[in-house]
């Protein structure tokens, strides 16, 4: 098997082009380019909608450097558009102003509806899918103690491993199918029932003890 090496980063830091792909029409426009290129009549077939504005919404897509034309694919006048690969990255959390939280949590919100929107489709539809097909829905749920900055190793050697198995069409066997692949990870919310910090917190007073029984803690 053939690996594929991990495309050019970029980094958006600008927030025009973060609010551009939270834009929900023209986010299902960009997530449907990821299927392959298109063109602005054939989308706007797929998405329902007239093709002058999905032409504009790929011409301010192409404008940030999220998509790019095809021209080799190109018929007398027909444009058609494709996404740029890229590993796409985003300023931490803490680096974020409070416009650019909004706007990326609401990316974020887009993108877990969508997922499970396919993920339910996929229950409800996916009982015809042939063979072995069928049980084609690994899952894991976990936990790992790290520190932060193995975390951030961590998510790197799963990027590291997506691009394992990411290959190009000549290298893709026939039997394969493209397979869905998710990746999030978060702290443990801290029970508010617990102390946040139990060096720093007061004792609670002990129980009435047996006066056959010296004291105990557990």
């Amino acid at each position: 098997m053939t690996t594929s090496q991990p495309p050019e980063r970029q980094e958006i830091t600008d927030l025009d082009a973060l609010r551009l792909l939270a834009h929900p029409l023209r986010y299902r426009i960009a997530r449907a380019l990821r299927d392959g290129p298109a063109t602005s009549t054939s989308l706007g077939r797929a998405l329902g909608l007239s093709s002058g504005l999905a032409s504009y919404h790929l011409r301010q897509l192409a404008e940030h450097g999220f998509i790019e034309e095809a021209p080799e694919l190109a018929k007398g006048r027909e444009r058609w558009w494709r996404v740029i690969k890229t590993d796409r990255r985003f300023p931490m959390r803490s680096e974020q102003t409070t416009e650019m939280r909004a706007v990326f949590d609401e990316m974020t919100r887009l993108d877990l509806a969508a997922d499970l929107e396919q993920l339910a489709r996929l229950r409800i539809e996916g009982t015809d899918l042939p063979g072995e097909w069928a049980d084609a829905v690994p899952f894991s749920h976990s936990e790992i103690k790290v520190t932060f900055d193995e975390l951030l190793e961590f998510f790197e050697e799963y990027i590291k491993l997506l691009y394992r198995y990411k290959r190009s069409p000549e290298d893709t066997p026939p039997e394969a199918r493209t397979v869905l692949t998710r990746f999030f990870a978060f702290p443990e919310p801290a029970d508010p029932a617990d102390p946040a910090d139990p060096a720093e917190s007061p004792e609670p007073p002990e129980p009435p003890q047996s006066p056959e029984l010296p004291p105990t803690r557990a």
